[in-house]
């Protein structure tokens, strides 16, 4: 059994890369998995400082103190990490960006996950679309040595909330999540 997270950077409750992470985490639960998922909406991240306190003073948290280090602690713990994103102009979502700037402590850390998944979805059906998302997910898991994206979901063409129902990215998403052992 793996500890998975999931984290959701949509503000869209329900909305199309919402529904992608559901389809992953009932494939992960359906193959033993304990499943934790985090709505970044549920609570303020600030941007990184750039002050580097945190490599510095070698702690596992930001000395900024909001939602980012409750995300960051359960990461932190976390075998596998799953990142569902709208794909907004060819890049993540702000939000999950600037998530990601906060982990920060956890570099050079004794982090536990080593596999990482991208879940994502966009109005652009061109599967180029989602290049930029996941170039910057890569430039993340490279800092992390002992980790590596193991797999990419990108559903294509779905724009406005449930347009997703359907499609062929929901068995993908849930497939990856079963293939989890």
């Amino acid at each position: 059994m793996k500890k998975v997270l999931v984290i959701c950077s949509s503000y869209r409750k329900g909305g199309n890369s919402e529904t992608l992470a559901q389809s992953f985490i009932v494939g992960a639960k359906e193959a033993g998995n304990e499943v934790e998922q985090i709505f970044l909406r549920d609570g303020e991240i600030s941007f990184c400082r750039g002050c580097l306190a945190c490599q510095a003073e070698c702690v596992t948290s930001c000395v900024i103190d909001d939602y980012a280090n409750t995300v960051s602690a359960a990461m932190n713990g976390a075998d596998v990490i799953v990142f569902a994103t709208p794909v907004y102009f060819y890049g993540m979502s702000g939000n999950l960006k600037t998530m990601l700037d906060r982990t920060n402590p956890l570099y050079g850390g004794d982090y536990k996950f080593t596999e990482v998944y991208l879940l994502a979805a966009a109005a652009d059906d061109a599967p180029a679309a989602v290049d930029g998302t996941v170039k910057g997910i890569e430039g993340w898991v490279e800092c992390f040595e002992r980790s590596s994206l193991k797999g990419v979901v990108f559903a294509g063409g779905v724009t406005q909330k449930g347009e997703i129902a359907g499609r062929e990215a929901l068995s993908r998403a849930y497939e990856l999540g079963k293939s989890l052992r």
